[in-house]
């Protein structure tokens, strides 16, 4: 008898199934035929220390460092204030890395934010979280940053808006291609990426402070617009993002109880140091009335610094910085996908979930996340989502943060693992950095904020029907 008609192999098919959905999420699949794509493999634990922290830094530093400075400027009202206002952002982002690090020692998950916030506040918490990361905004982050990096990849060849959509599909075609060939192809990119990034920055803080002259700061006053203290704050908050996404790849770093919070905080405090460091170079070089007025900061600054060449130069370093950024959110953006997929918690959960046999990398989770981010690229819609959801993004980091004090409630201290210092000091400054955030945002643009907690909201049916696929799949 064929095996479509025996009702033996019906039988075994169906109580395999149980077992799979009756063992949680995560629990190795029954032995079957051997496919290239595997949901029973784990990813590989190749990621270093260094590496990490590299990962880190590449992910902080974009773009925002080249055109922050001025917006800060003008808002804060003076030098002084906004030295002052990247100082505070840097201390309230050290403050949240120095808390999310206590509970990633503790849960060094695939997924990151996603896996905290599902195991600390419930299934739901987490699943929208992943939702908005893996479908809407990592995907259109990394559709951004591939139009930023060929703008600036326009500088070198002049090209119209067809061709420099058609660079940025390329560029996220071979970042996809060198992640799914090896996870350590896509970490040596990182690496590489990182060091040629910070080659221009250090130029500039070196001859900047070099050759600079304190006295053109004039840290009083920088005209008579009225000071915005917390829209100046939100811009350098905003430059001092991304560093939560290693903790996505958790479950792929070597020793990740000691090496991911060590990972976070050198990370976060280096990226502290060149972005005060830059901006004083900048206050040294630069007239502020000129500051204020400039449209590339970086561009400027480079051009008095290094002449003519100036601008060739800092904006190689931009195209090198968002093209690093894009394979870091592509990296970060996939694991999350990945986890939701875990969970069995979207549609096609066992491919999302799904390791190769030959490379060890999500392929299939790659290749999603890439063909999402080409079609929010050649659509041009990418912008407009992206600000519709990071509002809603912030609440989770937030409940992310506060989600200390549920870990300690339910967790036993263990002696010789990272804790968080000057808890709760530390713990509840991170949370009112998050709280300003959010707030300031919901000031600027509320309709934005609305509708993207509606965008948001939208995922339940898909979690719901999903847990009711699960519920009929036991029952047979």
């Amino acid at each position: 008898m064929a095996h479509g008609h025996n009702p033996l192999v019906h039988a075994r098919h169906r109580l395999d199934e149980r077992v799979i959905l009756e063992s949680g999420p995560g629990a190795p699949l029954p032995e079957s035929k051997p496919t290239p794509l595997d949901p029973t493999l784990a990813l590989k634990r190749s990621i270093t220390l260094y590496d990490g922290i590299m990962f880190v830094i590449s992910l902080m530093i974009g773009s925002g460092i080249f055109l922050k400075p001025q917006a800060v400027l003008v808002d804060s009202g003076s030098s002084g204030m906004a030295l002052l206002m990247w100082i505070l952002g840097g201390v309230i982002t050290m403050c949240c890395g120095l808390t999310i690090a206590e509970i990633a020692a503790c849960m060094p998950k695939l997924g990151g934010l996603y896996a905290y916030l599902s195991d600390l506040y419930g299934a739901p918490f987490g699943f929208l979280y992943g939702w908005v990361e893996a479908i809407i905004s990592s995907p259109a982050s990394c559709a951004a940053l591939a139009i930023a990096a060929s703008t600036f990849a326009s500088f070198f060849v002049p090209m119209n808006d067809v061709q420099q959509k058609a660079l940025g599909v390329l560029m996220i075609v071979l970042i996809v291609a060198i992640n799914a060939i090896a996870t350590k192809g896509g970490v040596w990119l990182q690496n590489i990426a990182t060091i040629l990034k910070l080659t221009p920055i250090f130029a500039i803080i070196g001859f900047g402070l070099a050759h600079g002259t304190f006295g053109t700061m004039n840290p009083a006053s920088v005209g008579a617009a009225p000071m915005r203290d917390g829209v100046a704050l939100l811009g350098v908050l905003w430059a001092y993002d991304g560093w939560i996404n290693i903790t996505a790849l958790g479950a792929e770093i070597v020793e990740p109880e000691r090496n991911l919070p060590l990972a976070i905080v050198f990370g976060i405090a280096t990226v502290i140091l060149i972005y005060v460091l830059f901006n004083l170079a900048v206050y040294c070089v630069l007239p502020l009335d000129r500051i204020a007025a400039s449209r590339a900061v970086g561009r400027d600054l480079s051009e008095a610094l290094f002449g003519h060449w100036g601008g060739a130069f800092i904006t190689a370093g931009m195209l090198v910085s968002v093209f690093g950024a894009l394979n870091s959110q592509l990296m970060s953006g996939t694991r999350v996908s990945m986890a939701v997929g875990q969970r069995r918690e979207l549609p096609g959960w066992r491919s999302l979930s799904a390791v190769n046999r030959v490379s060890g990398t999500p392929v299939y989770s790659l290749l999603i996340q890439g063909v999402i981010a080409i079609v929010f690229l050649l659509f041009g819609s990418f912008n407009s989502l992206s600000n519709l959801v990071i509002f809603v993004i912030w609440i989770f980091f937030t409940l992310g943060v506060m989600g200390i004090f549920v870990l300690r409630r339910r967790t036993a201290r263990i002696a010789g693992r990272y804790a968080v210092p000057l808890y709760p000091i530390v713990p509840l400054a991170g949370i009112a950095g998050g709280w300003t955030l959010m707030i300031a945002t919901f000031a600027e643009a509320p309709k934005n904020a609305l509708l993207g907690i509606g965008l948001t909201l939208s995922g339940l049916p898909c979690y719901y029907g999903a847990k009711r696929r699960q519920s009929a799949d036991v029952g047979r």
